[in-house]
């Protein structure tokens, strides 16, 4: 088996604290949206897709999309509602390209609407309306430094869940890393590929972020058992 080596780097756990800021930018109908997800911030489109994720990590992991949920519940737009809420945001590597999927998607069912004249393009009250959010982050050291995978699991144990959201979901989509941060230290400073596969193989999406700790300190765990053995 191979040994545990020290890693040529250490790895330096960040944490991250958040502020979410009205942008002022406002939709009371899909055409006005439409112009807002094209235009607004990163910070925005990530808000809006991620808010679930950042605010209640132990509950149900699937994150809502806001923009569906506006469509369907306020518009009673409930087939491009169903089709908002099914883009699957974990095969999207960048805010960019996911904004992209949005716009595209509503441009196709606005673009129906004008072909066969079906429908109508409803109109929210002023209470109802969109308000367009951004996510502000501050990202800070945790303190924990690890300098082999055996610290790394006993440090990834007590870090705080931003800490660990920070590392996994924003590093990757919205820092546009290949994969998460974990993955990539075990990968390039502990030469350990095959494991740094396993953790970049997991789909964050389908744990809270509890459960995806218990995953990772658990794969981390099996190596170390099995370089002692």
């Amino acid at each position: 088996m191979r040994k545990i080596k020290k890693a040529e780097q250490p790895f330096t756990f960040y944490t991250r604290l958040h502020l979410q800021e009205l942008t002022g930018r406002k939709a009371r109908g899909l055409k006005e949206l439409l112009e807002g997800i094209r235009d607004v911030s990163g910070s925005v489109i990530y808000h809006h897709t991620h808010r679930f994720l950042q605010q209640h990590q132990f509950l149900s992991p699937e994150p809502p999309n806001d923009f569906a949920y506006w469509i369907t519940e306020i518009l009673g737009e409930h087939k491009l509602g169903e089709e908002l809420a099914s883009i699957d945001t974990i095969q999207f590597s960048s805010i960019r390209a996911l904004r992209n999927k949005l716009v595209e998607t509503l441009e196709k069912h606005i673009g129906q609407m004008k072909d066969t004249g079906q429908g109508q393009f409803r109109v929210s009250t002023v209470e109802e309306q969109f308000h367009f959010v951004k996510t502000v982050s501050f990202i800070l050291p945790s303190g924990y430094v690890a300098r082999d995978i055996v610290e790394f699991v006993e440090i990834l144990k007590k870090v705080t869940i931003d800490s660990i959201y920070f590392h996994v979901f924003e590093a990757k989509l919205r820092l546009e890393k290949q994969m998460n941060d974990f993955s990539y230290w075990i990968d390039t400073s502990c030469a350990d590929p095959e494991l740094a596969q396993k953790l970049s193989r997991l789909d964050p999406y389908t744990h809270t972020l509890e459960g995806l700790r218990a995953k990772i300190v658990n794969l981390v765990g099996k190596r170390i058992e099995e370089a002692r053995v």
